[in-house]
């Protein structure tokens, strides 16, 4: 029975797409059938306000100097959504039309054009192209503050102990942003990574490395 890795997270954190984007090459490289459902979990909710585009441009400054000089490449602070729910009610909606393969795919899409291409994902006309690339035709929420998709998403968190972005659930064991180790002193961002717990997130994910 294939596995499946439940991820909760925000499509604006940097740590969550350095994390799916190494699980998704370390599947595919291992021929694993392994699924991936990325749940939401707002952050703007979390914290009770809005990611500061500033502080997450310092985390990829050093994201980038120290783990992944091959991502962010379009990051743009000046174009940072001011929200990222309507991006994240896409997501659950492409899982609930499509399945686990359309989901994973909008879900990556999402975060590719936040970090990527230095799209605004809070716009309806990124959102909508978004969706039509996909052949959704997009829900938005009715208009609802809060979309209810990404309210049920964080209330399961919530209730599965969720403790940040990204936090991933799969065969009994669970991890907290197991691909990056993060630090920050005098207000400056320190990124490393642990080949060992790397290489146990990834055994249990998707089957040992062969």
């Amino acid at each position: 029975m294939a596995r499946r890795i439940d991820c909760w997270a925000d499509v604006c954190c940097p740590f969550t797409y350095v994390g799916l984007v190494r699980l998704l090459a370390a599947r595919d490289e291992r021929g694993s059938d392994a699924s991936i459902v990325v749940h939401a979990w707002p952050l703007e909710l979390v914290n009770d306000r809005p990611l500061d585009p500033h502080h997450v441009g310092r985390e990829i400054e050093a994201i980038v100097a120290s783990v992944a000089p091959d991502l962010f490449a379009g990051f743009d602070a000046s174009t940072f959504p001011a929200t990222s729910l309507p991006a994240m009610a896409l997501a659950a909606q492409a899982y609930a039309a499509g399945g686990t393969a359309l989901g994973e795919a909008v879900s990556m899409d999402l975060r590719r054009a936040v970090f990527e291409s230095g799209q605004d994902v809070s716009q309806p006309d990124v959102l909508d192209a978004i969706a039509a690339a996909h052949g959704i035709d997009r829900d938005d929420g009715g208009g609802s503050a809060v979309p209810p998709v990404v309210a049920d998403d964080y209330a399961q968190g919530r209730a599965r102990g969720v403790i940040g972005s990204p936090h991933f659930f799969v065969e009994g064991a669970d991890w907290f942003c197991p691909v990056l180790e993060i630090s920050q002193s005098d207000g400056v961002f320190h990124v490393e990574t642990s080949p060992e717990a790397v290489a146990t997130f990834l055994d249990t994910c998707l089957g040992p490395d062969v």
